[in-house]
């Protein structure tokens, strides 16, 4: 039998006080000094890059390089014989006047992105411009190279930093920011809580206590020289956010006037490149009518929605048509902006992923006034990256092939601001009824977890959405 002795007892409180240390002190200390995953290090810096001001200086694009084609047939190279041979000029007589210089032509208005009746295809990932090579992994799966690189960046940070941009649009890649006023970092961990941050009610923001920050990234995004999509505070339809009406204490209007406030001091900058992307999560039962947040078109150029297949609690199959279709036609009673679908992605939980990705591509058409959609590629909760099924990127690439969605973005690319109106569906037929449309759900990155008095019960309950989803210079821990 062990003797209790004084040694003893020493080195088994040391042993204790070392297991404390490796297990619950280092750990703490090395999180709360380790650098931020999702940030540039150094100091932010403030010139153009070399490429880029090459690429300003450059002949804008023409119309051609960036409309998709109607047909799959290539365009013949021009040869010699293809243009007139010049014809000499007679030199002027004594009694004739002689012509001034030709006036220079005049330079070409840059291409519309994207082109009038056709779509981008881009993507998010969870580190966005901070690691590109999920990016890359995404383009040599589907053979395609995305158009527009969603990302998001949080107030916490109090900086602009150019990099997030630049390091997107060196690549062709059009960057789209969702700008989001709370600090991830302080993100409860009890559902009904989550939209709690009062440092950012909605009261502060159109009080002008945010002003210095606000007028700082408008100069930053009007020194980039070059369009940017700005998806400020989404999903405000929902609770899950500070800048939500249903959370931190706001009240009914905030939002609009808070949207009108952050956008009229951009415009007072002069940054005039920015296109504003007004973005809800699809309706769903409980969440706050979309006309009430609608700034105006005044105050919008891109309405955006989130919506997902296969999100937890709400398995059951829905095509990308059942799922969005519903809140399209309300936003139709209030709106005619272009639409981009600002996240999307579908779980693979019943081997459905590729059929509904090959449905998506087949509708998609059925909607011009549809001038984007960007894929959720990212795992949490639910694996819905495209890559993670052989099928599915398959079934992606073969959609993403077809002419609409083959244009291009540029530095010099115009942003579509326009579309013609959906056309009046057809009238009903005899034909067998259609599996009623699954219940709105908001996207992975608004995650309920819990119950609360907004959320909805039983089949309409929102699907959660993942935590630690979407890039940011505010790390995506939960949320996006």
């Amino acid at each position: 039998m062990l003797r209790i002795t004084v040694p003893r007892i020493v080195g088994l409180l040391a042993l204790a006080l070392l297991a404390s240390y490796a297990f619950v002190l280092a750990p703490k200390y090395n999180a709360r000094n380790a650098p931020e995953p999702y940030a540039f290090s150094g100091k932010a810096p403030t010139a153009m890059p070399d490429w880029l001001v090459a690429a300003l200086a450059a002949p804008a694009p023409t119309d051609a390089a960036t409309t998709p084609a109607t047909t799959g047939a290539a365009t013949p190279a021009a040869t010699p014989t293809d243009t007139p041979a010049a014809v000499p000029t007679p030199a002027p007589t004594g009694g004739e006047e002689t012509a001034g210089p030709a006036p220079a032509p005049a330079e070409p208005a840059p291409a519309p992105f994207p082109a009038p009746g056709g779509a981008f295809m881009g993507l998010m990932t969870k580190a966005g411009p901070y690691d590109l090579d999920p990016v890359e992994e995404f383009a040599t799966a589907v053979k395609h190279q995305p158009n527009v690189l969603e990302f998001s960046v949080g107030w916490w940070d109090k900086r602009f930093d150019r990099r997030v941009f630049d390091t997107v649009a060196e690549r062709g890649i059009m960057p789209m920011v969702a700008w989001e006023p709370w600090d991830f970092h302080k993100e409860s961990k009890v559902d009904k809580l989550r939209g709690e941050q009062p440092d950012y009610a909605l009261s502060r923001i159109v009080g002008g206590e945010f002003d210095p920050y606000i007028k700082q990234w408008a100069e930053g995004v009007k020194s980039l020289g070059y369009p940017i999509a700005l998806r400020f505070a989404h999903e405000m339809n929902g609770y899950w956010y500070p800048w939500a009406e249903q959370a931190n204490g706001n009240r009914r209007g905030q939002y609009v006037q808070a949207w009108k406030h952050v956008h009229d001091l951009f415009r007072q900058a002069g940054a005039d490149k920015v296109v504003w992307v007004w973005s809800p999560n699809i309706d769903y039962e409980n969440a706050t009518p979309l006309d009430s947040l609608y700034p105006g078109d005044d105050y919008v150029d891109w309405i955006g929605l989130s919506g997902y297949y296969g999100t937890v609690g709400l398995e059951k199959y829905a095509s990308f048509e059942q799922i969005f279709e519903p809140t399209l036609k309300k936003l139709r009673t209030f709106s005619q902006k272009p639409v981009v679908i600002t996240e999307t992605a579908a779980t693979d939980s019943s081997g459905q992923k590729a059929r509904w990705i090959t449905e998506m591509f087949e509708q998609l058409p059925r909607h011009p006034d549809i001038i984007g959609l960007i894929w959720y590629e990212a795992v949490k909760e639910v694996d819905w990256r495209v890559t993670a099924s052989g099928p599915a990127s398959a079934a992606y690439a073969a959609g993403v092939a077809a002419p609409r969605y083959a244009g291009q973005w540029t530095v010099r690319s115009q942003p579509l601001l326009t579309v013609p109106p959906p056309a009046t569906p057809p009238a009903a037929t005899s034909s067998p009824s259609a599996p009623a449309p699954a219940p709105a759900t908001p996207s992975p990155s608004a995650k309920p977890t819990g119950t609360t008095g907004t959320k909805p019960s039983g089949a309409g309950v929102p699907t959660r959405k993942p935590t630690t989803t979407k890039p940011r210079s505010s790390p995506p821990a939960e949320a996006g």
